[in-house]
């Protein structure tokens, strides 16, 4: 009896070719060399052994409305509320709105599930206060209290211990290199249930931490937008959703939450979204975000950046830093009713310097050549099912799984290890069928084609679950022509210290829920309606779809 194997073969892809050669190039030496190092690089490093902190200065009060200044920096620090924020947008833009001619610049130093006391980051990753003097923040808006309220009454005390002795120490702290910045803390936003969640029980813990937030700001002269009562009042009104879990706003929150926020703290009145602006905000956040929470971080401020971190990072970071800047212009000139062109000019952004290649690399073989590195058991026969020489889709495969339909998925990632500056990520779920039943692929289609390396993916609820770090995110093909057109950020703030190691052997369990995994080197903190979920180093996760419980 023969057994045969098809065999899904991508050139430099399947491991077993690799060892059969008889020398594995990655292991030896290239002869080249090393290219110089240039010092004026390094300022481009945040690291928190050696980026600057903020000089004392004498505290600063604040008044609501803010008083704002041409060519001031707002800075954006705290939990979810924020971190997701960047996804809309509507706040930044109201505010270039307001001000056409002042040239603001905005950045978001949020971070998922960050609370007063806990903030653990990447190792030697500069903290919130470097940062914001990276930023030069001249105001600050600071969201807190929601993951501190999951303590209930007891953890008050602590709370507005902590709270008082930020806001005493940020309020001294000269990050713009002048004086202190205005300061605003933004209370949590209510919770409201959904379907499967019942998550506006915790209003009442929210309310209580809303009103210390009340009294510390009274007490210590800063700024404060209650926008728990808002939001909870509009969420009790209307017919539609607000969040999409319960506690976590969706389009039509963060629209809301925005006009709260900006008609509170400026005294302009708001205007209709200009959806052009918005357009360029999202995409200045999205570049910057690459800068602030790169990929594979363990190698650029970690134990690795030694041998990894100067040629492939700082040149990276000295880039998005230029790319942001080219954005906020585009950003002043739309707000200013300046015609932009429809691309973005980045010919001021230098073309990364060569990388160390100390190692070699394998070679590449056809299928047939491959197959021939094999050594095969007598009893099985192995044959080709697919190949990149046929489908050019098939580039950098890292997971492969069947559905219902005898079709073959396959998540392919020309991102991996990271994205650098000038690029997208492309990455795919490329679906691969045998239409004529010979064993062989003979028609190819993809579903999703942005992807942020997919290292695992998985089928359920009509749709696809895709890690995609520091992200977990749903896929759905909601008209039928085979193609994602739904895409939702379920959960964010998964560790991306080492991208390899990112969220990966996604599974279901016999009892419905999803569980999954990630490696070494990686902190994760997550926000969900039942408080954050932190873990670090390596671990499994399991997640109830239906309850959004992790």
């Amino acid at each position: 009896m023969r057994f045969h194997l098809s065999i899904l073969f991508v050139s430099l892809a399947l491991g077993q070719a690799l060892l059969a050669q008889p020398v594995d190039g990655r292991n030896k030496p290239s002869g080249k060399k090393a290219p110089t190092e240039s010092p004026d690089l390094a300022r481009y490093a945040l690291f928190e052994k050696t980026a600057p902190r903020p000089e004392a200065t004498s505290p600063v009060d604040t008044q609501l409305p803010l008083k704002v200044e041409p060519g001031m920096s707002i800075a954006l620090i705290g939990n979810t509320l924020l971190d997701r924020s960047q996804d809309f947008g509507y706040l930044e833009t109201l505010i270039q709105q307001a001000y056409p001619a002042h040239r603001l610049t905005v950045r978001n130093l949020a971070w998922s599930a960050d609370s007063l006391h806990h903030q653990p980051r990447p190792a030697n990753f500069a903290d919130t206060d470097q940062h914001l003097v990276f930023v030069k923040a001249d105001i600050i808006f600071a969201a807190y209290g929601f993951n501190e309220s999951f303590a209930g009454p007891d953890g008050l005390g602590e709370f507005k211990a902590k709270l008082t002795e930020f806001v005493q120490a940020a309020k001294a702290k000269a990050f713009n290199g002048k004086r202190g910045p205005q300061l605003v803390l933004l209370s949590p936003i209510a919770s409201e249930n959904i379907t499967g969640v019942d998550a506006a029980k915790n209003n009442k813990n929210i309310r209580l931490y809303t009103r210390a937030m009340s009294e510390v700001a009274k007490a210590q002269q800063v700024g404060f937008i209650n926008v728990f009562d808002a939001t909870n009042k509009a969420m009790r009104s209307t017919e539609i959703d607000l969040t999409f879990n319960g506690c976590h706003l969706n389009d039509a929150g963060y629209r809301l939450f925005g006009r709260l926020v900006f008609d509170a703290a400026f005294d302009k009145p708001a205007s209709v979204v200009n959806e052009e602006i918005r357009a360029a905000v999202l995409e200045k956040n999205k570049q910057f975000f690459r800068r602030f929470r790169p990929v594979n971080t363990f190698y650029y401020t970690g134990g690795r950046n030694r041998s990894y971190g100067y040629l492939d990072f700082l040149p990276a970071m000295r880039n998005f830093d230029i790319m942001t800047d080219n954005r906020d212009q585009r950003i002043w000139d739309i707000a200013a009713g300046k015609q932009v062109s429809a691309k973005i000019d980045d010919s001021n952004v230098p073309p990364l310097p060569a990388t160390k290649q100390s190692r070699g690399a394998n070679r590449l073989l056809s299928p047939e050549a491959e197959l021939g590195e094999f050594e095969v058991d007598p009893r099985f026969n192995v044959t080709l099912f697919a190949s990149e020489t046929d489908f050019p889709e098939l580039a950098c495969p890292i997971q492969m799984r069947w559905d219902s339909r005898g079709r073959l998925w396959v998540s392919c990632s020309t991102t991996y290890p990271h994205v650098y500056p000038g690029n997208e990520p492309n990455d795919k779920l490329v679906i691969l069928e045998d239409t004529d039943g010979d064993g062989r692929a003979d028609k190819t289609s993809v579903f999703a084609d942005d992807l942020h390396i997919p290292l695992s993916f998985e089928f359920g609820d009509g749709g696809v679950y895709v890690s995609e770090e520091p992200h977990f995110t749903f896929l759905k093909d909601t008209d039928g022509d085979g193609r994602a057109d739904f895409r939702e950020k379920v959960l964010t703030g998964f560790g991306c210290e080492d991208s390899h190691h990112a969220l990966h052997d996604f599974t279901w369990t016999p009892d419905g829920d999803l569980i999954f995994r990630e490696g070494i080197f990686h902190h994760s903190q997550v926000e969900t309606p039942y408080g954050p979920v932190r873990q670090r180093d390596s671990g499994w996760f399991r997640f109830e779809p239906r309850s959004h419980r992790l």
